[in-house]
């Protein structure tokens, strides 16, 4: 978001879970938690907070056509997303609703995992209604309204993409049971947030952690000092990530169908596997790469990875 790294959703580690109230879902088979969720006050929104979204709305289009990828350009359309004004969630669930059972709710910021995933499970996406100050356009240390919304909510209208979410949701609640939320929280991170996939156009980018980000938008595509890796599942569950910096690695899918079927089959004994296999580091390279890239490593920062 906005031109550093965001702090997703899906954490690297499990708080403690506490008891809250919650409601089956009419959705699904999965509990719902509500506790988190709020309306969205669009009277509460000034003059200013609309001209930030119009600042950032207009930065980003004019930057993303050739780098975006089609899905995410059609989304923007589907959803009729403009400058004008911060778009209003109950207008968004409309056409989300219609296109692909998706919905968004409200919510002041991060939730704790567990609330997250069955929200995912349940087709719902959690955005965060407030939107950052004017002198935090370049930089904004968790999740605003504009990363949410922009980054992230127009590739939802998109059916496998929509059906990947939710698969990553329903095994993110399997997986809080099995101690291995850090390994679903790397899948996030280098696929939803900082993923890149390669079209018969050339490389583009999904990830809503770039797309919300004027400087790594084309750092992500056309920096020389990231590795840029072929998607392989069980090497993005094995490696860290950076929460402070450009990544230092870039997974590229082939495409939305790779990235969902990947997701279908239990990953229990997946886990035991990575168990088994230390973790890399972000910059790291193995034999066994695909390799799109080897990054010369220039500028990488030295401070540890998540």
């Amino acid at each position: 978001m906005g031109d550093a790294p965001v702090q997703s959703n899906a954490k690297a580690s499990a708080p403690a879970l506490q008891r809250v109230e919650y409601q089956q879902s009419d959705r699904g088979e999965l509990p719902m938690y509500t506790s988190a969720i709020v309306e969205q006050d669009y009277s509460a929104y000034s003059a200013e907070d609309h001209q930030t979204w119009a600042t950032l709305f207009r930065r980003q289009l004019e930057l993303l056509p050739g780098r975006a990828c089609e899905e995410f350009m059609e989304g923007l359309l589907d959803l009729q997303l403009g400058p004008d004004h911060i778009p209003k969630f109950t207008e968004a669930n409309v056409v989300l609703r219609a296109k692909t059972g998706w919905e968004l709710v409200a919510v002041q910021g991060l939730l704790p995992d567990l609330r997250f995933f069955e929200l995912l499970a349940n087709r719902q996406f959690p955005v965060t209604w407030w939107i950052r100050r004017p002198d935090q356009i370049d930089y904004i240390s968790e999740p605003d309204l504009f990363h949410d919304f922009f980054g992230h909510v127009p590739l939802l209208a998109n059916p496998v993409f929509g059906d990947y979410l939710q698969a990553y949701g329903r095994g993110g609640v399997k997986a809080a049971g099995l101690d291995a939320l850090s390994y679903l929280a790397r899948l996030y991170w280098y696929t939803v947030e900082f993923g890149l996939i390669q079209t018969s156009a050339g490389l583009r980018i999904y990830g809503a952690g770039i797309l919300s980000s004027q400087s790594e938008s084309l750092y992500s595509l056309n920096s020389a000092s990231p590795n840029r890796i072929g998607f392989d599942l069980l090497r993005v569950m094995r490696t860290r990530y950076r929460i402070d910096s450009f990544q230092q690695s870039y997974f590229v899918i082939d495409s939305f169908h790779q990235l969902f079927s990947a997701t279908e089959p239990d990953f229990t004994e997946y886990y035991r596997q990575l168990r088994e296999q230390p973790s890399l580091e972000a910059r790291a390279l193995e034999a066994a790469d695909q390799i799109l890239q080897r990054g010369n490593r220039e500028g990488f920062a030295h401070s540890q990875d998540v």
